[in-house]
């Protein structure tokens, strides 16, 4: 076996050696037997994405909250909370503390997806923001882009011990960057520590280029500068994953068409359209390459597989979302499965930050313990 730079400099060092996953394919069977004593409640529930990754590294999910009726039926088939909220998170700041059960008040992590298409780069960003309307997360009229200062409120109100908090890639770009400032400030202002990462999908072990914005605040003595969210896994191509075939679930004749004049390596089918007919569009069309990491996959699903030239399979889907074989979408529909995985956190990115903090969370506990112990004498 040849000898790797890594292997030379020894045992000290395997910290920094490329790690392979195969970890992406998985069932519900799979959860370890054992649990880590560390709880956890999620909020902006979703599919359960961030609930599956906490369980996958032992952690014991108490509970979540979701304002979607539709997706919180998808998540109580799947993960049979013991405390479920259906709510606005707004609604739920304002019960009053003795109406909510006490072991919300002792979370290890309180962790939420604030909704995230007022910041995607693909979206009206600046357009939307402060604007009341009737977004698909939740079905009714609300703002998104306050969210993330509403969640800290819950923060406030459940104190928790550790906090993650996650968010797209373009909250940290152009104008959106003073949302992160005030983030910052909404923090400190109640007393947690906090700092963000950008992390990727495909250096987690995900079969997928999934870049999200993660926060991680606490209220106890805790450097987070310190805090190490590298993650050195070695990238998994889509042939990896793939199934025999694609899905031909909403190609259209318009569409084959446009592929006609799309040429290998194109990111998208905007230069197939500009050829085409003369002007861009259809940018949100990226192509899925066999030699390649597969494109964040968006709720709407629009990715093409190049080798067949057909939409990505359910069974795609699922894989480079890193959700269980067996996950129940309560549909058979492409649309309906896309929806549920483009929208929530794949499994396999919050199993690595939560592994990560588990021996963090379980030393800082310890100290505090022996700290309440010294003020009572």
């Amino acid at each position: 076996m040849q000898q790797t730079f890594f292997d030379l400099l020894g045992s000290d060092f395997n910290h920094l050696k490329t790690k392979q996953s195969n970890d992406w394919y998985w069932h519900f069977s799979d959860y370890p037997k054992t649990k880590n004593g560390l709880k956890v409640f999620s909020c902006f529930a979703c599919g359960g994405g961030s609930t599956m990754g906490y369980k996958l590294a032992g952690y014991d999910v108490i509970g979540d909250l979701e304002i979607d009726k539709r997706m919180n039926s998808i998540y109580l088939a799947n993960h049979n909370p013991k405390h479920n909220f259906v709510m606005d998170i707004r609604e739920f700041n304002e019960i009053d503390d003795s109406q909510i059960p006490k072991e919300l008040f002792d979370l290890d992590i309180l962790d939420g997806s604030p909704p995230c298409t007022t910041f995607s780069m693909a979206g009206k960003r600046e357009k939307s923001w402060g604007v009341k309307k009737k977004f698909r997360e939740g079905q009714k009229e609300q703002t998104l882009d306050d969210l993330s200062f509403v969640f800290i409120d819950t923060v406030k109100k459940l104190r928790p011990r550790f906090v993650i908090m996650e968010n797209v890639e373009g909250l940290t770009k152009g104008n959106a960057w003073r949302y992160v400032q005030r983030i910052y400030k909404h923090f400190h202002d109640i007393g947690y520590k906090v700092k963000h990462w950008l992390l990727k999908g495909e250096q987690m072990g995900v079969p997928q280029k999934r870049h999200r914005v993660f926060f991680i605040a606490t209220k106890l003595n805790v450097d987070l500068e310190k805090l190490d969210m590298s993650f050195l896994y070695a990238p998994i191509n889509f042939e990896e994953v793939k199934s025999q075939e694609g899905s031909m679930e909403g190609i259209t004749d318009n569409l084959l068409g446009l592929i006609k004049y799309a040429k290998y390596g194109d990111r998208n089918l905007e230069n197939a359209c500009i050829k085409a007919r003369g002007k861009s569009s259809f940018f949100n069309y990226c192509f899925v390459y066999d030699d390649q990491v597969a494109p964040t996959l968006t709720a709407h699903c629009n990715n093409i597989r190049w080798d067949t030239k057909t939409r990505l399979s359910k069974q795609d889907i699922i894989s480079i979302s890193s959700f269980p074989q067996d996950y129940n979408f309560l549909t058979d529909s492409l649309d309906g499965v896309s929806y549920v995985c483009g929208m929530s956190v794949p499994p396999l990115m919050i199993k690595r930050i939560s592994e990560r903090l588990e021996p963090i969370i379980k030393k800082a506990k310890l100290e505090e313990g022996d700290k309440n112990e010294l003020n009572k004498w």
